[in-house]
């Protein structure tokens, strides 16, 4: 038995302990926004937040989280920094396909917790293991300067 706490709620999983959280998050919770992209940590669609912390939940076993607040892209809303990115997002247009902007989302709200004002090279970096097909790279990168309050305009 794992004990998760996810966007504040405590759910008792009956799972094997090595089962990926991200597995756990999507059929077991049903909460779907996180998605299933590489399953190897390589593209980041699958990013939550870890006791605060960008993380990958396809290789991140259940086990680690037993006991520690999980959140994913559904409580983003209810996240003072999380609605400036999202509402920046929504702003600058940056989804096309969608598919891997939940795990956008989530690796810039823990950027800009960590660093509430970051340059370009400090946004590379911590956005360099989130991967987009539709390359809106340029976008998010602007969106996240927008969420910092920093108004420039940088396409």
């Amino acid at each position: 038995m794992v004990t998760l706490t996810i966007n504040g709620k405590e759910h008792d999983l009956d799972v094997p302990e090595q089962m990926p959280l991200l597995w756990a998050i999507r059929d077991v919770v049903q909460l779907t926004g996180t998605k299933f992209g590489c399953g190897m940590s390589l593209c980041g669609a699958c990013t939550v937040h870890l006791d605060g912390e960008a993380i990958r939940s396809c290789v991140t076993p259940v086990s680690q989280a037993d006991g520690k607040d999980v959140t994913t892209i559904e409580a983003m809303s209810d996240d003072e920094v999380g609605r400036r990115v999202q509402q920046a997002w929504l702003d600058l247009g940056v989804a096309q396909c969608g598919y891997c902007q939940g795990g956008q989302i989530m690796s810039a709200t823990a950027l800009l917790k960590e660093n509430a004002d970051p340059d370009d090279d400090q946004i590379m970096e911590a956005m360099g293991g989130n991967l987009c097909r539709c390359g809106t790279y340029n976008r998010i990168r602007q969106a996240i300067h927008r969420a910092a309050g920093q108004e420039e305009d940088q396409a």
